[in-house]
């Protein structure tokens, strides 16, 4: 997560959208404020719900607490396996996926499932792990994502795909749900996303949401992005 202060970047450690907002002493909080999910945009007949480990694991808990539905561990990760939107190729991505992650057919088989992820960056992770759930026998998918959708690249040392990648730059939710092949998918808009933060929120970036990018890139930085990134920088 990045923060700017008299416009000088922050850069926390981490790229977990979720993990990176709160530290260990909001984490008591934490079930009433991810919440906001479960009463936006509520699953009816939810038998289960799971977390895409680790990412999602906290907003997961405050789902499964609003919503009353039994909170399970649905996909088993492997530690070795890392980060997968940022490999180079989709065919590592593919086969990361399914190194790094193994369905408990036990707690989805016939089951109305709802996955919760930190977010969706170019769609193709998230659709194999939707097809993992299914071929387990889960009856229906449904993905909840505790923040906004990324629209443009960062350039401030995330390792993000191109704009171009982007799945929510090219797509609306509807489209994307049906890319992935879930029953429903919702994304936390901006401003719930902003009441999960700290008083000084506005001091945060949002450009990977909002595609305004809050510190002018310098000349050595101009040199490595492309045409697209400028042009969404607001005038002065």
């Amino acid at each position: 997560m990045v923060s700017v202060h008299n416009k000088v970047l922050n850069l926390a450690t981490g790229i977990g959208l979720v993990s990176d907002v709160f530290n260990q002493s909001n984490l008591d909080k934490l079930p009433g404020d991810m919440a906001i999910g479960h009463v936006r945009i509520p699953v009816e007949g939810c038998d289960v719900v799971i977390e895409v480990p680790d990412s999602g694991v906290v907003a997961t808990l405050g789902y499964a607490a609003k919503s009353g539905v039994p909170y399970q561990q649905g996909l088993i990760r492997s530690h070795y396996v890392g980060r997968t939107f940022i490999e180079p190729s989709q065919k590592i991505r593919n086969f990361g996926v399914k190194l790094k992650l193994s369905p408990v057919k036990a707690v989805l088989e016939g089951k109305t499932v709802v996955v919760v992820d930190d977010s969706i960056v170019r769609g193709t992770t998230s659709s194999k792990i939707v097809r993992l759930l299914k071929e387990a026998g889960a009856k229906e998918v449904h993905m909840r994502i505790p923040s906004p959708p990324l629209i443009t690249s960062c350039y401030y040392g995330i390792d993000t795909p191109s704009t171009e990648e982007l799945i929510s730059n090219r797509m609306n939710v509807e489209e994307i749900g049906k890319f992935i092949g879930v029953d429903s998918l919702a994304f936390l808009p901006t401003d719930s996303f902003c009441k999960l933060l700290s008083s000084d929120y506005t001091n945060f970036c949002y450009a990977c949401f909002s595609g305004r990018y809050p510190v002018y890139p310098t000349t050595a930085m101009e040199e490595c992005i492309d045409d697209k990134m400028m042009s969404a920088v607001p005038a002065n």
